[in-house]
């Protein structure tokens, strides 16, 4: 079964500026915005925003 482009992967880029990233997808009926996730920054060492990049 093929998947959908309704839910794409998005890579998302943390703004620490550390370069670390994380692999997700979103649903892109409900959220057609950049997709916008406070998570953990692992050489930050703390809980930052990471964007979608595209």
């Amino acid at each position: 079964m093929a998947r959908s482009t309704a839910r794409p992967v998005v890579k998302l880029k943390s703004t620490a500026g550390t370069g670390v990233t994380y692999v997700t997808r979103k649903n892109r009926l409900n959220d057609p915005d950049r997709l916008v996730l406070h998570k953990y920054d692992a050489v930050a060492g703390q809980h930052v925003l990471f964007r979608e990049e595209r």
